[in-house]
């Protein structure tokens, strides 16, 4: 039924489609973070595989029209699969701004005890008094600052801004391991 050079054919370049846009997609977000050194090598290697696959299909279009099917599929599983790598690297820093009526002092003390400095602003809201907590951290670190915070206010309200270029920032003295660090380290 199917010629298995064409199925191979169109397998290699799904997956070599799924590469090349993952990695622009990721060196796309780096760009706009201002991380030039990342954003060139990403580049030079997403335009090499994309020079190679396109080519192929090109070349080949004519007479095995089935594998733009394939390429067309490694595009766009390829904007996914960037989209949740760049997220699991979560590259950058953001602000995170917490807003509770009650328990701003008690979210600030837990998170200064775990290193993480915070600024605390007082302010009104819709139904009074209320706590603004500004919080400049690396977005790897909102993995575990979000839900010790949650824990003590469940009912807080918090914005979550990217932070482009910043003077310093501190990083936390506490900040859990995740991956493989996390498996490697447990005795």
């Amino acid at each position: 039924m199917f010629d298995p050079h064409i199925l191979l054919t169109g397998v290699i370049i799904f997956l070599a489609r799924i590469c090349d846009v993952s990695m622009g997609t990721i060196r796309t977000i780096v760009t706009v973070q201002g991380r030039t050194g990342i954003a060139f090598v990403l580049a030079i290697f997403e335009i090499t595989i994309w020079v190679t696959v396109a080519g192929t299909v090109i070349n080949q279009i004519a007479d095995k029209p089935l594998l733009v099917i394939f390429y067309a599929f490694g595009y766009a599983t390829g904007n996914v699969v960037g989209i949740r790598v760049e997220r699991m690297l979560a590259f950058g820093t953001t602000i995170l701004r917490i807003i509770t009526p009650n328990a701003g002092p008690a979210i600030a003390s837990h998170l200064r005890e775990k290193g993480q400095p915070v600024t605390v602003f007082r302010g009104e809201g819709k139904h009074g008094p209320v706590n603004e907590l500004y919080i400049a951290c690396r977005r790897r670190d909102l993995k575990w600052i979000l839900p010790d915070v949650q824990c003590i206010d469940p009912k807080l309200f918090y914005v979550i801004e990217q932070a482009r270029d910043m003077s310093k920032i501190y990083r936390p003295v506490f900040s859990p391991l995740g991956g493989w660090r996390a498996i490697s380290n447990r005795k």
